[in-house]
């Protein structure tokens, strides 16, 4: 325990994980509206009021189970658009509410469907383009939908390629396929016929780090995010016809992430390089003095959420980091930035901690960018090292294609006030540092890429960040499977392990991935293994922890959500009985109404109420009792409550 912990009040569950008072705010193309999600009957739906009157807000969705978490605004300003599951299965349909009437239609009334979007128009404002695999699940056609009608009519059918582009007439410009190298094929679309041969094609070193970026307003020039002949993704402009390119920006230490775009144009004002924080890069007068306008008035780091047609009015996020994220109006022409809400105000005053950034060293040599937060009152002169070391939780993103980023993290302030260092490592794999890095990881799963981690870890040890004996390793999806790895291939270097639908068996993972995946499985085997060779095999199966379940020393916390489709539950299912066969002990929470992670916020608390009482079990940090959230929650128990403290009484009492 940290010595002067017990001075700040614990944050309570709830605060950090159930819903928000407010998030996602947007204004609407023309600026006559304003909307965001909020609590409606206790789950997440969508509110707009007007622009000049922000209080008359009324709801406008009105979803009873699973909360809203994506929106959007037609161009046109005359519906509000969303996406939505069933029980985290992520078939998202399309649905559409009349902003006039406030009528409510589903767009894409299929079962077993994914939608996805193709492309939107600032020129045909009452249509958008949109993909659906209703026919085939591994494709999806492409159509046009009228979003004030909901008529669709088919554009293309599509019996191979992975996605389309579309310029600002919605005409398709651009076929996506992935090749037999694990690389991508570019394909050229004229009158919705694909060009016989690619045009552009990579290879698999270049595959995540090469993509198209979209068209100018008049289609003759196409902007991509590009590799080939560099290491980092570097922003280009390519003259359609000619073919010609032209450097717009590059960064040695990461890939060009975002573009802040002309909105009548469609040409490139601003972007951002994120390499240990976001950087943004103005390339128009006018845009570079709205930034130090932001600059000047907003403490941490910002970021534009939505913009009206005429580009006078942003809806702009600030996360502070040590305070609760907040959205303000900005009106460029009268200079004024009005705060609309306080995401989660009831956080205002709670003892949160800054974000330290790392550049921690592998031990073949590879920086690793990372972040650190430490508990309130362990480090007196802020140096981001505690006056004496604390338990640890090492927290390992998902992907293992994405990455860690600088800013406000739940996860991190809850363990933190728990008593908790936390420290989250790019590991090799992770994008947004150049080709090299995410290729360093090909074939490693269980093996370099988790070197890093270790490595991690015996650099806190080292710097006095946290005692040996006391260090946990936790995390989602990719982040479930370093979990088990860590307790598996490393059995005795973690007090123990918190897995959240992570893959046990890299085989059974491979054969089971949704359909509308399988034009990427040639990257997929690339990188991981090719279970169709033998030598592949042998390889997933090394790197798979199931056949290791036996090695498990120490306490492991699995949770699986019964319907996601890319970790299915078999895959906790299985290591859960190898672990009890083997005398091992195992607490397994299973949700019924849950896919890849947890989407109601009852069944995100009663997981944090048992994780965080599994940790005090086992490091000794503090815990809030888990009291009545299973009750709250659709949560079972399939196996373990007794190895943490207090879950057995609290099933009882559910």
């Amino acid at each position: 325990m940290t010595p002067n912990i017990d001075a700040f009040p614990l944050i309570r569950r709830e605060h950090l994980f159930g819903n928000p008072t407010r998030a996602a705010g947007q204004i609407s193309p023309d600026g006559q509206w304003l909307s965001w999600l909020a609590p409606r009957d206790g789950v997440l739906n969508i509110w707009m009021a007007p622009s000049e009157d922000p209080e008359a807000a009324k709801p406008m969705s009105a979803s009873t189970d699973r909360p809203i978490r994506e929106y959007m605004w037609a161009p046109d300003s005359r519906s509000l658009l969303y996406i939505q599951d069933k029980g985290g299965d992520e078939n998202f349909l399309l649905y559409g509410i009349d902003v006039e009437a406030g009528k409510e239609t589903s767009l894409t009334p299929f079962d077993d469907t994914r939608v996805m979007l193709v492309g939107g128009s600032d020129t045909y404002k009452d249509r958008i383009l949109i993909g659906l695999n209703n026919r085939d699940a591994r494709f999806h056609d492409v159509h046009l939908l009228d979003l004030n009608t909901g008529e669709l009519t088919l554009v293309l059918q599509n019996d191979a390629y992975a996605g389309f582009i579309a310029d600002d007439d919605l005409h398709l410009r651009l076929a996506v396929l992935p090749n037999a190298e694990g690389g991508t094929d570019y394909f050229k679309v004229e009158d919705n016929v694909v060009a016989d041969a690619p045009f552009k094609s990579t290879g698999i070193d270049d595959a995540l780090t090469t993509s198209p970026g979209g068209f100018t307003r008049d289609g003759k020039t196409m902007y991509w995010l590009e590799s080939e002949g560099r290491n980092t993704a570097a922003l280009l402009a390519m003259d359609w016809v000619s073919g010609t390119t032209t450097l717009i920006a590059q960064d040695d230490r990461a890939d060009i992430g975002g573009t802040l775009r002309h909105k009548d144009t469609g040409e490139v004002l601003a972007y951002s390089v994120n390499y240990l924080k976001r950087e943004w890069t103005a390339l128009d007068d006018d845009i570079a003095g709205a930034f130090e306008f932001l600059d000047s008035r907003l403490e941490g780091e910002y970021g534009i959420n939505s913009r009206t047609d005429d580009d006078r009015k942003w809806i702009v996020g600030n996360d502070p980091l040590v305070k609760p994220a907040a959205s303000y109006l900005y009106d460029r022409d009268a200079e004024t930035l009005t705060k609309l809400y306080t995401t989660r105000p009831e956080l205002e005053g709670a003892p949160l901690q800054p974000m330290h950034t790392l550049e921690l060293t592998s031990r073949d040599g590879l920086t690793l960018p990372s972040y650190l937060t430490l508990p309130p009152g362990s480090d007196e002169d802020g140096d981001g090292v505690p006056d004496a070391p604390v338990p640890m939780v090492l927290f390992v993103h998902g992907g293992p294609w994405a990455r860690d980023g600088y800013g406000f993290n739940g996860h991190h302030q809850w363990l933190a006030n728990r008593g908790y260092a936390v420290l989250s490592v790019n590991f090799r794999g992770s994008t947004g540092f150049g080709k090299d890095f995410i290729n360093a990881a090909n074939l490693e799963w269980g093996r370099k890429m988790h070197d890093d981690l270790i490595d991690a870890v015996e650099w806190a040890v080292e710097a006095g960040i946290a005692p040996r004996d006391k260090i946990a390793i936790m995390g989602g999806s990719y982040g479930g499977y370093a979990t088990l790895a860590g307790l598996t291939f490393t059995p005795e270097v973690f007090a123990c392990g918190v897995d959240i639908v992570g893959p046990s068996n890299l085989e059974t993972l491979l054969a089971s991935i949704p359909p509308y995946w399988e034009p990427m499985v040639a990257q997929f085997h690339t990188r991981m293994g090719n279970p169709n060779t033998e030598q592949g095999l042998a390889l997933i199966k090394e790197r798979s922890p199931l056949y290791k379940a036996g090695e498990i020393v120490r306490p492991l916390l699995i949770a699986q959500g019964a319907n996601d489709p890319r970790v299915k539950q078999p895959e906790s299912d299985q290591i859960v009985d190898a672990m009890k066969d083997a005398g091992i002990p195992v607490t397994y929470l299973l949700y019924p109404d849950e896919g890849h992670g947890f989407a109601k916020p009852a069944n995100n608390i009663a997981f944090s109420a048992v994780a965080e009482n599994f940790l005090a079990t086992y490091l000794g940090g503090r815990a809030e009792p888990i009291g009545d959230t299973l009750r709250s929650s659709t949560a079972e128990i399939p196996a373990g409550a007794e190895f943490v403290e207090g879950l057995a009484e609290a099933l009882e009492s559910a």
